[in-house]
C-alpha cells in the first residue's frame, strides 16, 4: 500500500481489505469553539490516517450547557460546539454529557458512558462500522470507553496521557474506577515510560502496556527567519517563551519568580487559563511588567514563530506525560529547560536539546537558563535533534497494536 509522510496528516483514506477501523474516543478533542483543545490527541489521529492503513470516526462528547452567552466561559463555549463537524478530513461528533466538575464525584464516568452509548448505537445505525475503540485518557474517558466497548462487543485500547495516572488515583472513587478500567482494557498505551511505570503500579501488567511517545510535525515546526520574527514581537533581549494553559500545575508563578535572577531577560508567557489574573498580579507585583508579557492564547500553527523567535523554552510543570510543545521548540531550532519530573528527561537527553533542571524552583530555573545562555548549542542540531521524533514509528506501533488485539479477539 502507497503509505503518505507520516508528515503530511490527512483525514479518512480509502483503504485495502488490511484497514482498521476505528471509534477515536476522548473528550479531550478540538472542535471549533475550542481548536486547541486537545489538540495533542487530534495530531496523534491524523498522522495514524494519513498511513493510509486506518480510518476513524470520531467520537468527543463536550459537557452539556444551556446557556452560550459569553458571561459563562468555557461551559458557554463547549455550548456552542456544533453537534457534527469535519475537522481535515475526520468526521467529529459531539454528543452531551453531564460533566460535573468535582474530581471526585461517582457520577462523571456513568454520565459519559450513558450518552456515549447512544451515540454510538446511532452511529451504527447510521452504518458507520468500526472495529475498535481508540480512547485517549483513562478518566473519565477510558473508564466509559471499556463500558461501551463490553455493551458493544468491541476491543478497547486506551491511551494514557498524563494526569489520567498521575493525579486522579490520589482520589479514592477514581482510583476505583481507574483500576477496573486498566484490567478491563484490551490494551493500554503510555506516551512515555514514566507513564508506564505509573500503569504497572496501578496494577497493568506490564506485557499490557505499550510505549508509543508522541512524536512532532517537522513541517509544521520548522525554523523560519528568527530576525524578522523578533522583530515582529518587539523582541530585543534574551527571550524564554513558556506555552501552556496558565493552571497550577504549569507552575508558571515559578518561572515568573525565576525572572527576579534573570535581568536582562524577557519572558513571554503563551496561554490562557483561570490563574491569569493572579500571574499578571504578580508580575506587577515583582515590577517585571517591562519584562514578562501575558500573550494569550495562539493558534498552535502560528506557535513556530513564538518559538523561533525566543532563545529558549521554558516548562516548569509539575507533572507531565509526554510534553509536546518540548519537541515543538526544538523543532524550531530552540533548546528546552524542562523541571525534573518523569517524562521531561525521555525528550531532554542531549544538550543540544536543552537542559533539565537540577532543582524544581525558581532558583533551579535560573541557574539552567544562564548555563544555557552562556553556551547555547547550535539552533540547527537542536533541529536535527527534533527530528528523530518523527511520527512513523509511533503510528505503526499503533497499527501493529490493533492489529494483535482484533486478532486476538
Amino acid at each position: 500500500m502507497n503509505c503518505r509522510s507520516a508528515n503530511k496528516p490527512a483525514g479518512t483514506t480509502r483503504l485495502g481489505g488490511d484497514g482498521v477501523r476505528l471509534l477515536t474516543f476522548s473528550t479531550l478533542f478540538p472542535n471549533r469553539e475550542r481548536p486547541n483543545f486537545g489538540v495533542f490527541v487530534e495530531n496523534r489521529l491524523r498522522h495514524l490516517v494519513a498511513t493510509g492503513e486506518a480510518q476513524s470516526t470520531v467520537l468527543a462528547p463536550v459537557p452539556w450547557f444551556p446557556l452560550t452567552s459569553s458571561r459563562f466561559g468555557v461551559w458557554a463555549q463547549q455550548a456552542r460546539v456544533p453537534r457534527r463537524e469535519e475537522r481535515h478530513g475526520l468526521v467529529v461528533h459531539h454528543p452531551r454529557w453531564l460533566a460535573l466538575p468535582k474530581i471526585g464525584t461517582p457520577i462523571s464516568p456513568v454520565t459519559l458512558y450513558l450518552a456515549s452509548l447512544r451515540a454510538a448505537r446511532r452511529l451504527l445505525a447510521d452504518g458507520v462500522e468500526f472495529d475498535l475503540i481508540d480512547a485517549h485518557y483513562l478518566y473519565p474517558d477510558g473508564v466509559a470507553a471499556v463500558w461501551l466497548g463490553r455493551a458493544l462487543g468491541k476491543p478497547v485500547v486506551v491511551t494514557v496521557r498524563g494526569s489520567d495516572v498521575t493525579e486522579f488515583p490520589d482520589y479514592a472513587i477514581p482510583r476505583r474506577y481507574i483500576t477496573a478500567a486498566i484490567a478491563g482494557a484490551d490494551a493500554l498505551i503510555s506516551v512515555s515510560g514514566g507513564l508506564r511505570d505509573r500503569l504497572i503500579a496501578l496494577g497493568a501488567p506490564p506485557e499490557k502496556v505499550t510505549v508509543l511517545r508522541n512524536g512532532i510535525d517537522t513541517d509544521m515546526f520548522r525554523p523560519v527567519a528568527r530576525e524578522a520574527a523578533r522583530a515582529r514581537l518587539g523582541l530585543t533581549r534574551p527571550t524564554l517563551i513558556s506555552v501552556g494553559g496558565l493552571i497550577p500545575r504549569k507552575r508558571n508563578a515559578m518561572t515568573i519568580a525565576a525572572m527576579q535572577d534573570l535581568p536582562g531577560v524577557e519572558l513571554l508567557l503563551v496561554g490562557e487559563g483561570p490563574e491569569r489574573a493572579a500571574l499578571q498580579a504578580q508580575i506587577d507585583q515583582l515590577g517585571l511588567a517591562d519584562r514578562v508579557r501575558l500573550l494569550g492564547p495562539q493558534p498552535h500553527a502560528a506557535l513556530r514563530d513564538f518559538y523561533c523567535a525566543a532563545d529558549i523554552m521554558v516548562l516548569a510543570s509539575s507533572r507531565e506525560g509526554w510534553a509536546n510543545v518540548l519537541l515543538e521548540a526544538m523543532a524550531c531550532g530552540t533548546p528546552v529547560v524542562a523541571s525534573r519530573i518523569p517524562g521531561n528527561p525521555e525528550v531532554v537527553r542531549a544538550r543540544a536539546a536543552g537542559l533539565i533542571m537540577d532543582d524544581n524552583n525558581p532558583a533551579g530555573l535560573a541557574a539552567a537558563v544562564r548555563d544555557l545562555l552562556a553556551a547555547p548549542p547550535d539552533r540547527a542540531a537542536t533541529r536535527t535533534y527534533a527530528e528523530q521524533f518523527g511520527w512513523d514509528e509511533t503510528s505503526q506501533g499503533q497499527l501493529r497494536l490493533f492489529r494483535d488485539v482484533l486478532s486476538r479477539r
